[in-house]
């Protein structure tokens, strides 16, 4: 029976599980929906059970596809931030509170007083601020889990551990690898913190309850995972310094292997460490919504093929869905440039496309000023990515080959992950 290795990707509306040979061939996989998260102004939370369930359920799924007594490893993702307070046996003692909720506006203020900017810890939806407000209405002994630490806690019967890229905005130093001095300024309990280990290193023997109810094989071992984010990137099969991915989505995101950190706090800049490399990135507000300011997705399809790529347009947009930047310009008033307006549509539309190009090209030269290799290729994911003739457009503008990912699945990446161990 030859072995599996299965990645477990628990995301915003729901969980996916993945299950690759060792030569990386996908054997199946199955998915199961998550409810939306409650929402209360800036509080946004949820039933960790609900993952849990998910979780469950995605694996009976996939088991209906493969023979699970093959499974050797696995690796869970979860939403960056995203997380809860447990027990010594791993019992919520918190709801779950997500990554994009931002009630902990006090504690934020306190981190920012303490904390260097180049920490990833800043925020009022930085899991640091999450835990400080989780804690000050917690009594009793807890710890903190992330998302995918309590998933794969549970599946290994062993909680209190997490991962390098989880423990990121945890406010975890990925530098000197362990947790900051300052933390001690802000009163938390250095007991409440997780073991951090390396993503993809084996840390428990799969519960034998857990292997018996699923139909796990008993000697599947348990993974450090990572965040939904990392394990979409290592899906694409970038490896190299200066290999980048772009995510053409709603917004544009760029992340780029480079040898040593890069820390620009004030841009949305940081790095998450893979191994003896480092991913760096930032997110524009530029992107698919700037798009959908001016065209419905059905005009975008219909002009599509009146784009004229090796023809440029060239006036120099800056497209934005409303005023204010992140990266590469950081600046909260910067307004929208799409002036002057062509008076066909498809020569507005792909002046616009031209613009959100030129965008990325700065990104990828404001990260190699900020210490990143030179560019060297980029694979591009997202909605964006099958408009081919964008594409060459992109090339022309910004310099190297693109192509588009053959895989971008976070749990095949976490998948991955688990067959190859810590990256190299």
């Amino acid at each position: 029976m030859r072995e599996l290795f299965v990645g477990i990707d628990v995301g915003t509306s729901g969980v996916r599980a993945c299950a690759i040979d060792a030569s990386g061939a996908i054997q199946g996989a199955a998915s199961v929906p998550l409810a939306p998260p409650r929402q209360d102004g800036a509080a946004i939370d949820q039933d960790p059970e609900l993952w849990w369930r998910a979780t469950t359920s995605a694996l009976g799924k996939l088991g209906e596809a493969v023979d699970l007594r093959a499974a050797a490893r696995i690796a869970v993702d979860g939403t960056s931030g995203t997380l809860l307070l447990i027990d010594g046996d791993g019992r919520p003692r918190s709801l779950g509170l997500m990554y994009n909720d931002a009630r902990a506006v006090d504690e934020a203020r306190r981190i920012a007083a303490v904390a260097p900017p180049e920490s990833g810890a800043h925020g009022t939806s930085s899991p640091l601020a999450k835990l400080m407000h989780l804690l000050a209405s917690t009594g009793g002994a807890v710890r903190v889990a992330h998302q995918a630490d309590w998933i794969a806690g549970r599946l290994a019967g062993r909680h209190g551990v997490s991962d390098e890229n989880n423990a990121l905005k945890l406010g975890y130093d990925p530098v000197q690898r362990r947790f900051p001095d300052w933390f001690d300024q802000l009163g938390v309990p250095r007991e409440v913190l997780p073991t951090i280990l390396v993503p993809g290193t084996p840390f428990a023997e799969i519960d034998p309850a857990i292997a018996r109810a699923l139909g796990i094989a008993s000697s599947a071992r348990i993974v450090a995972g990572t965040t939904d984010g990392v394990a979409a990137f290592i899906a694409t099969g970038a490896d190299a310094p200066g290999d980048a991915v772009t995510s053409l989505g709603t917004t544009l995101v760029v992340k780029l292997i480079a040898t040593q950190p890069i820390f620009a706090a004030d841009q949305g800049v940081y790095s998450h460490r893979l191994g003896d490399k480092w991913l760096a990135g930032g997110a524009s507000n530029s992107g698919g919504a700037a798009l959908l300011a001016h065209f419905s997705a059905d005009d975008m399809d219909r002009m599509t093929p009146l784009l004229r790529p090796d023809e440029p347009i060239g006036l120099g947009y800056y497209p934005l869905p409303k005023p204010g930047e992140r990266f590469p310009i950081a600046d909260p008033a910067l307004a929208p440039r799409i002036t002057p307006r062509p008076a066909e549509d498809h020569r507005f539309f792909q002046a616009l496309l031209e613009g959100i190009a030129d965008v990325e090209a700065l990104a990828y030269r404001r990260l190699q000023a900020l210490g990143a290799p030179t560019l060297r290729r980029i694979i591009s994911i997202g909605g964006g990515a099958r408009n081919h003739a964008w594409m060459r457009m992109r090339e022309r503008i910004i310099g190297v080959p693109i192509s588009v990912a053959a895989q971008t699945e976070a749990s095949y990446g976490t998948a991955l992950l688990a067959l190859q161990g810590p990256p190299q």
